[in-house]
């Protein structure tokens, strides 16, 4: 089972990275950033209904700290998830640069859909504001991943709000800095954009880092079950009691006996 999850979650990131980020270096200036943030949304959503009953389809270390966070994984799943994610996401990048370098005239050289901020942020935004964005963009993702779903897997029609969320977060966030909230992401493009896109990198690993603790600190306090607390209590559910606490049958809890009917039960 830890092998499946694994490759799984190397497979599920190699895709991401090819076909949402290829969207970008290969289709940018045909689908715009409307196009490009559909291509990740609805990658991702054919992509956890593919893996999402094996690893849940994580595919983004943000996602794995706050289902970590979260007490649904322990910490050796999650380094295990965090290593095929970044492996994952480097050899999607490196199927990417093959075949971006059979289209005539397409620059990858500190490009190749990396992350930036300054001037390689699209409307010059500067480090701070970047990394603002993408704690925020990430908590969303996060957050709302963590909200739909129960456990590990993302099974039933859950994986259509993360994908909508990825969608949504792509929108705002590729004027802004080309939309990371993902440090495997960030890092397969980055390697081989090199220049800037490697000096840069640091901030779209660290951040969505951040925005993914963020999302699991006020998951906890938003939502009133946190795993493994529903099955406990299904395990052991509260007595049913009537009004004036009387438990089915007219008896009390405390009493023995038949207790003298109520006016409720006229």
């Amino acid at each position: 089972m830890e092998t499946r999850t694994v490759v799984a979650e190397f497979i599920g990131t190699a895709m991401l990275v090819l076909f949402g980020v290829g969207s970008l270096v290969l289709a940018g200036d045909y689908i715009n950033a409307l196009g490009i943030s559909l291509a990740f949304g609805f990658t991702l959503i054919a992509i956890a209904y593919a893996f999402g009953r094996i690893s849940g389809c994580h595919i983004n270390p943000a996602v794995t700290l706050g289902v970590l966070l979260a007490k649904r994984i322990d910490i050796r799943t999650a380094v295990q998830y965090w290593v095929a994610q970044f492996v994952g996401a480097i050899v999607g990048a490196a199927v990417l640069f093959l075949l971006a370098n059979q289209v005539p005239r397409l620059q990858t050289a500190d490009a190749f859909g990396s992350n930036g901020y300054g001037g390689r942020s699209p409307v010059g935004m500067g480090a701070g504001g970047a990394f603002l964005a993408e704690v925020l963009l990430t908590f969303l993702l996060v957050f709302v991943f963590l909200a739909v779903t129960h456990s590990v897997a993302l099974v039933g029609g859950e994986p259509i709000p993360v994908g909508l969320a990825l969608a949504a977060v792509n929108l705002i966030g590729i004027p802004l800095t080309w939309a990371s909230v993902n440090p495997a992401r960030s890092f397969g493009p980055a390697i081989f954009a090199g220049g800037d896109a490697l000096g840069q990198l640091w901030l779209f690993i660290v951040a969505p880092l951040v925005g993914g603790v963020l999302a699991a600190v006020v998951h906890r306090f938003t939502h009133l079950h946190p795993a493994g607390q529903a099955d406990q209590e299904e395990a052991h559910p509260p007595p049913a009691t009537g009004p004036w606490g009387r438990l089915r049958g007219g008896h009390r809890p405390q009493a023995g006996g038949q207790e003298t009917k109520g006016p409720e039960a006229a």
